[in-house]
């Protein structure tokens, strides 16, 4: 049985290898809190700070600037966490590595900001949460573990939240909506990209964001109430993004005539890769690898999506990205390399792109056109673009390039000949040498170029 060690996404937070214990007077099986309750409750997500009047917004969402510093500092030493207040043995989970008949104290801090996260106390069990959402223990299981939440045995870690998500995802499956393998890949989809985005904000975000404003402030006293102002603008911006990137890919997904195409999809897959990044890395402080791969991955993504791509993932020094288009791919291929080459803190970088039938499954991409379109970028000259035939003849089909540099030389008289206007390719191809790449035979590369504009003297 699987729960979240992180606090982020539905399984809340607890370590993994131990039991929990709910604290005493959590509350009552309708979740109205003992009289034995903590005294010093968590703040709601309607508690105004010292000086603030709810409801009155200043114009991004926060308190009213008029001396918004000093409201801060004095909210945030009014909520501070007293980090030194004892808690009961019997509030604290175990951790990893503790013995189990002597659980050590959990942080208070971290408890009050799961507790304002999840939006929820811990109250069930996993064996209590299954059976509460009436689904099998074993399917709540796999459903946790999908979802990438850590072991904790039968610790009393879980809340209303892991109920309700439970209820849905085996609802979906029992009206036929979803097939269990579905349900699962749902779970493990969702759990994958959110952790890396809680892990991404937590790490580069709220980082920079809780450097204490005054001195004698501890990080910890500015965490709680900054992530109490932060926690719903976030939610909802989360939503907004993930509702826009839903419609953009079933609007890409039921213009597909072919109902197989559907499915496994004929699209354009390319590599950007950093040339001798590995040798360069040898050479320079972790800060400085850190900040050109991001800089790397910040370029690519902002190019790619300017031009109508999509940006599968990022693999530190290399990037995988896709379009329906293979004029659209050409265009970002060449965009990347222009754009890199001019920045003088950037290796030099080349591309490969493969167009054919393509497997997507979790947001990923895979088969043999992903599979070449790697080899490709691995012989590619620097500051290069290579595509295969099959890439090369779609530019062609769709009138992007010439057949080649003569054959369109030929049109052009001809179209002056007679009065027409001549065709506009955009780009040109050149064939290389074939060569065997392994694993995939023999392949015949085409250098992709920008096709130099001919200007009239």
């Amino acid at each position: 049985m699987t729960v979240d060690d992180t606090g982020s996404g539905a399984g809340g937070s607890a370590s993994p290898g131990g039991e929990r214990r709910a604290p005493e007077g959590a509350g009552d099986s309708a979740g109205t809190p003992s009289s034995d309750a903590d005294p010093d409750p968590v703040p709601g997500p309607d508690a105004a700070a010292p000086g603030e009047r709810p409801g009155n917004e200043g114009a991004d969402g926060g308190p009213e600037d008029d001396g918004g510093r000093e409201h801060l500092v004095e909210w945030t030493q009014d909520r501070a966490v007293d980090r030194g207040r004892p808690e009961r043995a019997d509030h604290a989970p175990s951790v990893p590595g503790a013995p189990r008949d002597e659980p050590p104290e959990d942080d208070p801090l971290a408890l009050r900001l799961e507790t304002l996260i999840l939006g929820a106390e811990r109250r069930y069990t996993p064996f209590q949460a299954a059976r509460t959402a009436g689904v099998s223990m074993e399917l709540a299981s796999r459903f946790w573990r999908a979802m990438g939440f850590a072991d904790i045995n039968q610790a009393k870690a879980l809340t209303e939240a892991d109920v309700l998500a439970l209820r849905r995802l085996a609802g979906l499956v029992e009206a036929g909506l979803l097939s269990e393998a579905m349900a699962v890949q749902v779970a493990r989809s969702t759990g994958q990209t959110t952790a890396r985005l809680a892990e991404w904000q937590i790490d580069s975000f709220l980082e920079g964001l809780t450097e204490p404003p005054e001195p004698g402030m501890t990080r910890t006293e500015v965490t709680y109430p900054l992530m109490e102002l932060l926690l719903p603008e976030l939610e909802e911006f989360l939503v907004y993004v993930w509702r826009r990137q839903l419609a953009a890919a079933t609007g890409r997904v039921v213009q597909v005539s072919d109902d197989e195409e559907m499915v496994d999809r004929r699209l354009a897959i390319g590599f950007a890769d950093l040339v001798g990044f590995t040798r360069l890395t040898r050479r320079m402080e972790e800060e400085e690898v850190g900040e050109l791969v991001e800089a790397f991955e910040t370029t690519s993504a902002d190019l790619v999506a300017a031009r109508g791509g999509r940006l599968v993932k990022t693999l530190g020094d290399e990037v995988l990205f896709a379009a329906d288009d293979a004029g659209v791919a050409a265009e970002i291929a060449l965009r990347l390399i222009e754009t890199l080459s001019g920045d003088e803190t950037m290796p030099e970088l080349r591309v490969g792109i493969a167009f054919g039938t393509v497997a997507t499954r979790m947001g990923d991409v895979f088969g043999t056109t992903v599979n070449l379109a790697s080899r490709l970028t691995s012989i590619a000259p620097r500051d290069a673009v290579l595509v295969d035939s099959a890439f090369a003849e779609e530019l062609i089909r769709t009138g992007e390039a010439p057949v080649s540099e003569t054959a369109a030389a030929e049109e052009t008289d001809r179209a002056a000949k007679e009065g027409e206007q001549p065709p506009d390719y955009r780009f040109a191809l050149q064939p290389m040498w074939q060569r065997p790449v392994r694993g995939l035979g023999v392949v015949e590369p085409w250098l992709l170029t920008r096709r130099a504009e001919k200007r009239e003297d």
